[in-house]
């Protein structure tokens, strides 16, 4: 082992960052949206620092580093299967997988085709369709067959690798909501509450010699295991319960974006 490298997995250490908070999760009018959405009491960030430096080829490690560190242990939430209550992860994790999400989008004009492709009108009005089923989501209207039916003509307005984007996911959870979920006749509260998040969560920075803003974080799609089986973000898998790990290397802070699908806050 070389000098000066920790014994302890992939040399990383964690502290849970509680002062941290983020607003585009809490305002008065993200929270009254959240709640139409059925993911209020549902869905939470938080941060923790790191005290190494991190490459993306890294990820393995720093996930598992990060789900044995005993500062994380007692912090991290998660929504109990059981109680639907928020705890902490009572069980020691095995296995983890980090799955590359690409964060490359600086602007919201990537969503500008929904108004050329007429899925969404001039107005900002979402076009209706004849309600049909995408178990278990209602596809009552364009926005959503753009999303989740594959067979659907205009699903080829983004690409593949385009629908990977960690802004496009935002964007797909917060349209697809929790199981009580209200859907928006406008577009204009979807695009906004996606670009806060992803603006309060990814960090950015001028390049100095071109000036050009960069991205400089790294997104993470994470699961874990236990011995019984998946543990986190829930032992039960659904498209709308996620965690990303968006990790800023120069900050050396991870933010951890967490949602397990079901019925959020009621008025």
């Amino acid at each position: 082992m070389a000098a000066g490298e920790s014994s302890y997995l992939g040399g990383f250490y964690f502290r849970f960052l509680p002062q941290r908070t983020f607003s585009s999760l809490s305002t008065r009018e993200i929270t009254s949206r959240l709640r139409q959405w059925s993911m209020l009491g549902r869905i939470q960030a938080q941060a923790f620092s790191f005290d190494q430096t991190f490459q993306p080829y890294q990820k393995d490690d720093f996930v598992m580093a990060f789900f044995k560190d005993p500062n994380v242990i007692p912090n991290l939430q998660l929504l109990s299967d059981s109680s639907g209550q928020w705890t902490t992860l009572g069980t020691e994790v095995k296995k983890i997988e980090a799955i590359n999400v690409p964060c490359t989008q600086l602007s919201m004009s990537f969503f500008q085709r929904l108004y050329s492709e007429n899925i969404v009108r001039e107005s900002g009005h979402i076009v209706k369709c004849l309600d049909s089923f995408c178990d278990p989501f209602l596809i009552s209207d364009e926005l959503r067959k753009v999303l989740l039916m594959e067979d659907s003509e205009k699903y080829e307005v983004f690409s593949l690798l385009e629908r990977e984007e960690f802004l496009f996911r935002l964007f797909k959870h917060l349209c697809l909501g929790g199981s009580l979920c209200q859907y928006e006749d406008m577009i204009k509260p979807y695009l906004e509450t996606a670009k806060l998040i992803y603006k309060d969560l990814v960090s950015v920075r001028k390049h100095p010699r071109t000036k050009e803003i960069q991205i400089t974080s790294s997104v993470f799609k994470v699961k874990a295991y236990d011995s019984a089986g998946l543990c986190y973000p829930s032992a039960k898998e659904h498209e709308q319960t996620f965690s990303y790990f968006v990790v800023d290397p120069i900050k050396r802070h991870v933010n951890v974006l967490y949602h397990c699908y079901g019925v959020g806050e009621m008025a």
